[in-house]
């Protein structure tokens, strides 16, 4: 029996219906309407009821291809069946019945779609090709494929120091003619310092339909780059570390799935049809070493299948780019031999992130024998799911997995790899996305890049939290200051929901200045208990830093700590700034919560113009570009410049500048623009500084909020702020 392609989920597709009117153009709208037409037909769609949860979400490892909705509290999962996969289902004891209310709100949602297409259809193509770089219909904080490279190739204009924008491969579309797209990595690293950094490698968006994947890759991208120079960790990872994002590994297919389709696999015609939705293969089936491992039971030999591995191992030019792309950035440190470990002092991390089922896994998903890094593996998994409150597993499902991306990193070349399954649907809100899984997930993501450099033995060991430098020793004290350091160190963060890490108490913690502790001529200094005694698993630090002699400028100071059973767990910093004059002013931070739809493109004073793209936050003082903007007593010309990645909003601007240095905004009379009204054009205006205004740097702030007038300090709801330095003469 052929297998189908998924069927959208519903949910997914109610929340499209409210914006098909800005959906993006595909090539073909009419073979849009007949994949949309064979997606109706589907209708071996079960109510699967599950025995316990732990069968469940083990269903969720094997089945992933016919999982379309998870109902955990409800007992069931709503899943495309064939005869064959419901009897190995019940074996386990799931039972099924028809899931009618799904079919029949789907067809009426997939109808809806179509006719919306036919529409499209009259559109012109300018106007097609202009929707093209919008977020995806109904999910507004989701970046589509042209806009996901747009921000990467973006950040790669805008701060070349850090950021590289590289084109590593072609889709199978592209290199056969049929339209296509190229495969990018955002690589990400300090040029400056040179030498064999350790690498984190992570992919997302294998399977197309899965939307949350990219836009937390990206949204870590963004963590990096902005915090580069103005957060501690964001630019001790980047000086010392490497991270590679592939943030789109199968932009075919993402396309077919940014139509409304509920698309899997790449877009390869030779398999299933050239115009079938069922087309392609399963990208996460089709890796060369483990393909096909469990003879047919981890994937599929039916070309239509959801996972089909396709027709021999690494045959996708998708899967050849990202496997060339990772043999070149680590060694081979694994033996040949299924059981021969990696060393101990291996590094590298490689993430592939996926959804859903709320889980984080690592190898072997093959067999249920543990790996033999095992033990290891496990730790960072638990690890990681503390932040994240996942279930922390060995992929092994129901049903063993095969041919997967786990198996080109640590499979052959002893890297540690993972996958997240993030969230409860493929199509998730954006709700949900900014208030549970950015936040859950983004701090393992960065979790990860702090212990790439030793993965198999840092996450054994204490984290440090609460990381605080008293007084002003964060903007700026004078040199001699006796500045305290506080801290606390845990040897417990791991998760326990699926068993618990052995764990011992602190034994010791130190802080050095300016160099790591690996580097050369770096200088351990010791930190002592609050409590007189390093006598429990979790325990607070205290220590005090002369900084007599230190040079004026920016000081980055590193925490860690050991436990008992000797082992250092990951660093984490904070800035000391020596002032060579009066101690610096501490501002407020300010941002916007979403700058996917509208951001500041431009900012012009005087003769000093700055392009940017989207951020909800941009640091361009003089500390961050190496230029302030002068200004002269009396008026100033003022032209601001509003960017829309689709449709066209009214923004309300305001400017500030810290006229009396004390730092902040809130003196009568340093509130020195506001439009009068909002405006989706360009904003000209004149920026006048008083007469007694006091000569030398200081801060200005520009804000852009979507239709109500921004204020200085906070987070609102949409558009972007920025900072700047000027020097008034």
């Amino acid at each position: 029996m052929r297998k189908r392609k998924l069927t959208l989920a519903i949910s997914a597709s109610i929340t499209a219906l409210c914006m098909l009117n800005t959906v993006q153009a595909h090539a073909n709208p009419q073979e849009d309407f007949m994949l949309l037409e064979q997606e109706k037909a589907a209708n071996q769609v079960y109510k699967a009821f599950f025995p316990n949860e732990d069968i469940a979400r083990k269903a969720a490892i094997s089945f992933h291809g016919q999982l379309l909705e998870s109902h955990y509290k409800q007992g069931y999962l709503i899943m495309e069946l064939t005869e064959e996969e419901q009897e190995k289902l019940a074996a386990f004891g799931f039972t099924f019945e028809v899931a009618s209310e799904f079919i029949a709100k789907r067809n009426e949602v997939l109808t809806l779609i179509q006719n919306r297409l036919q529409q499209r259809s009259l559109k012109s193509a300018t106007a097609m090709s202009d929707a093209s770089l919008a977020s995806i219909p109904g999910y507004a904080c989701y970046e589509t494929l042209e806009s996901t490279y747009a921000v990467a190739s973006g950040m790669a204009s805008q701060f070349p120091g850090i950021a590289q924008w590289l084109l590593v491969g072609q889709t199978w579309e592209k290199l056969n003619g049929q339209g296509g797209h190229d495969i990018g990595v955002l690589k990400l690293t300090n040029k400056a310092i040179t030498g064999n950094k350790p690498k984190l490698f992570i992919n997302s968006a294998i399977h197309a339909r899965e939307y949350t994947t990219a836009p937390l890759v990206l949204d870590f991208a963004r963590w990096l780059v902005n915090g580069y120079g103005t957060d501690a960790d964001a630019t001790w990872i980047l000086d010392h570390h490497e991270v590679h994002l592939m943030l789109q590994t199968n932009p075919d297919g993402r396309k077919k799935a940014e139509t409304g389709l509920s698309w899997r696999k790449n877009a390869n015609q030779n398999y299933c049809g050239a115009n079938s939705n069922s087309r392609g293969a399963d990208l996460n089936r089709n890796f060369s070493f483990g393909w096909n491992s469990t003879n047919g039971q981890g994937s599929s030999g039916s070309a239509c299948n959801d996972t089909y591995r396709g027709p021999s191992a690494g045959s996708e030019p998708e899967i050849q780019t990202l496997e060339a792309y990772v043999r070149s950035l680590w060694p081979d440190r694994r033996g040949p031999g299924k059981n021969d470990a990696a060393p101990s002092d291996t590094s590298g991390i490689h993430l592939d992130i996926h959804s859903y089922s709320e889980l984080v896994l690592w190898p072997w998903g093959d067999t249920s024998q543990a790996a033999p890094n095992g033990t290891a593996l496990q730790t960072l998994g638990r690890k990681f799911a503390l932040f994240n409150g996942y279930a922390p597993q060995q992929s092994i499902g129901l049903y063993p997995t095969d041919g997967t991306s786990d198996g080109i990193s640590y499979g052959e070349l002893g890297v540690a790899a993972y996958t997240f399954e993030l969230g409860t649907q493929f199509f998730q809100s954006c709700t949900v996305y900014q208030n549970t899984i950015k936040p859950k997930n983004l701090p393992a993501l960065i979790y990860a890049a702090k212990v790439v450099r030793t993965p198999y033995t840092t996450p054994g060991g204490p984290d440090i939290s609460n990381l605080a430098l008293s007084g002003n020793a964060s903007s700026g004290v004078p040199a001699g200051t006796l500045v305290t350091l506080s801290a606390t160190a845990s040897d417990l963060g791991f998760s326990t929901r699926n068993g618990t890490e052995p764990t011992q108490n602190v034994t010791a913690a130190e802080y050095y200045i300016d160099k790591a502790p690996w580097e050369s001529g770096a200088q351990a200094m010791p930190l002592q208990p609050l409590d007189g005694s390093f006598n429990g698993k979790t325990e607070g630090l205290t220590g005090n830093i002369a900084t007599t002699g230190l040079l004026p400028g920016k000081h980055t100071v590193y925490v860690r700590a050991r436990d008992a059973s000797g082992t250092w767990g990951a660093l984490s910093a904070a800035f000391l700034v020596i002032g060579s004059g009066p101690v610096q002013p501490n501002y407020c931070s300010a941002a916007s919560g979403n700058a996917n739809d509208e951001w500041i493109s431009q900012v012009s004073l005087g003769s000093f113009s700055r392009s940017s793209g989207a951020s909800t936050y941009s640091d361009f003082t003089e500390a961050r570009i190496g230029q302030a903007v002068n200004l002269q007593r009396g008026s100033n010309s003022l032209r601001l410049t509003p960017q829309f990645a689709g449709s066209v909003y009214n923004e309300y601007w305001k400017v500030w500048v810290d006229l009396n240095k004390d730092g902040d905004f809130t003196d009568a009379g340093e509130e020195l623009f506001t439009s009068t009204r909002a405006l989706s054009t360009v904003v000209n205006g004149n920026l006048v500084i008083p007469a007694g205004a006091a000569t030398g740097k200081t801060r200005l702030r520009v804000a852009m909020r979507y239709n109500t007038a921004p204020v200085p300090c906070g987070t609102f709801n949409y558009g972007e702020v920025e900072d700047y330095t000027v020097n008034i003469e």
